[in-house]
């Protein structure tokens, strides 16, 4: 009986120990897995939000997108009075008016260095992820923008204003049938209105206008002017939507202006050409001396103040495709005709007949509607965007409750093998 006491006591010390060891690697697996997804997630988003989602709620996005438009519409309205008041004093060179239209791509290298280099707004280097394929895109596209402007400025040359205006009208329907076909452009009541619309009212102006003939104009020129006209409308109904395509493959807004900069090197090296090839300089020199009516010095003013306002006019352009679509585009640049009418009502003191009225009525009706339309589709989209923020969340609050219950049971847990271990 004195024995039994002493034998029965290493008996209940065995199953002590082993309990304590499997809590000491469950700690470092939920800590591991439930932290650091956090902070790479949302820097990941961060980046795509700020680089390569162009975002209607973004205020940023809002202020680049007016001031784009305001370079249209200035470039716009500025290169078309300009032109006129060139053509008025007797200046006709076609190879002056093709070759001003990309001249003044040094003045983007403002947008493209500033904001890096003065500002210091992005940390991104000009010209760094400009890959050998943007570049190549570029060049060919800025040949065929080179044409374009070259058969611009031939069918202006030799058509009356009527006429030219007539069959430009026609370039908004390509840029709709070619973004449906090239880029999936949705057609709504909205857009088609508009382009209805719009068209109607280039109509409209260009009966408005059919007083305004060219002198001298034959046969041949005519159909020279027709077909050029219609090859140039074609041409940048084209450019547009084939730009859209290539800007969804773009980085950042800098890389859109990186690409119209090469793009007019390209152009200008085209017209650079032309006209060496055919006495364009010669040309230029010897209008400026004896045939401009004001003298050398406005001839020179009147072409850099040109060259300004086109690369106003392009730019805008290409930010309006980048930052919208390319319709969109078209149709910005479409509703400025009538501004360009307007602009030579208040300057020139054109006649401003009941058509014209019509027409400019007409546009002003058609882009209201349609910016309606965009203003309605950006609440919807910033609707979309608090739902799903309600709903990421909803998720993250659920995901961190869940995380807390897991290590309260876990601390549970633990507890109760310390109080088991004590007893």
């Amino acid at each position: 009986m004195a024995f039994s006491l002493p034998s029965s006591q290493p008996q209940l010390s065995p199953p002590q120990p082993p309990p304590p060891q499997p809590l000491l690697p469950e700690p470092t697996i939920t800590i591991t897995t439930t932290i650091t997804p956090t902070p790479l997630n949302q820097e990941a988003q961060e980046d795509k939000t700020e680089f390569m989602h162009k975002s209607t709620n973004n205020r940023r996005y809002i202020q680049l997108l007016a001031i784009n438009y305001f370079c249209l519409f200035v470039g716009s309205v500025s290169s078309a009075l300009l032109s006129k008041f060139y053509f008025n004093h007797k200046g006709g060179s076609r190879w002056v008016s093709t070759w001003v239209q990309s001249a003044g791509f040094p003045l983007l290298l403002l947008p493209i260095y500033l904001p890096y280099y003065l500002f210091k707004c992005t940390d991104r280097r000009p010209f760094s992820r400009f890959t050998p394929k943007l570049l190549s895109l570029s060049v060919i596209i800025g040949f065929l923008l080179g044409i374009n402007n070259l058969l611009f400025s031939w069918g202006n040359s030799y058509l009356p204003v009527s006429t030219s205006s007539l069959l430009l009208s026609s370039q908004l329907a390509f840029t709709l049938i070619l973004a449906v076909i090239i880029v999936k452009q949705k057609i709504t009541f909205c857009n088609l209105n508009c382009v209805v619309l719009l068209t109607l009212s280039s109509v409209l102006l260009a009966l408005g206008s059919k007083h305004d003939k060219a002198q001298g104009l034959t046969k041949a020129k005519y159909f020279i002017g027709f077909f050029s006209t219609i090859g140039a409308g074609l041409l940048f109904a084209l450019y547009l939507p084939v730009m859209e395509k290539i800007y969804r493959q773009v980085y950042c807004y800098a890389m859109v202006m990186e690409m119209q900069m090469i793009m007019e090197i390209a152009a200008t090296a085209l017209a650079t050409i032309g006209m060496a090839a055919d006495g364009g300089f010669s040309e230029m020199k010897n209008e400026s001396f004896k045939v401009f009516d004001l003298g050398p010095r406005a001839y020179w003013l009147t072409v850099s103040f040109n060259i300004v306002t086109w690369q106003l006019c392009f730019m805008g352009t290409a930010g309006m495709v980048f930052l919208t679509t390319s319709l969109t585009g078209g149709i910005c640049m479409t509703a400025l005709l009538s501004m360009n009418v307007l602009g030579g009502v208040l300057v020139y003191r054109d006649q401003f007949s009941g058509m014209k009225a019509v027409s400019t009525l007409m546009c002003v009706w058609a882009f209201s509607s349609y910016v309606y339309g965009m203003y309605m589709k950006m609440e919807e989209e910033k609707e979309r965007v608090r739902e799903n923020e309600k709903i990421c969340g909803h998720h993250h609050h659920r995901h961190h409750h869940d995380h807390n219950d897991d290590n309260h049971h876990q601390g549970f847990l633990e507890m109760a093998e310390i109080v088991s271990q004590g007893g």
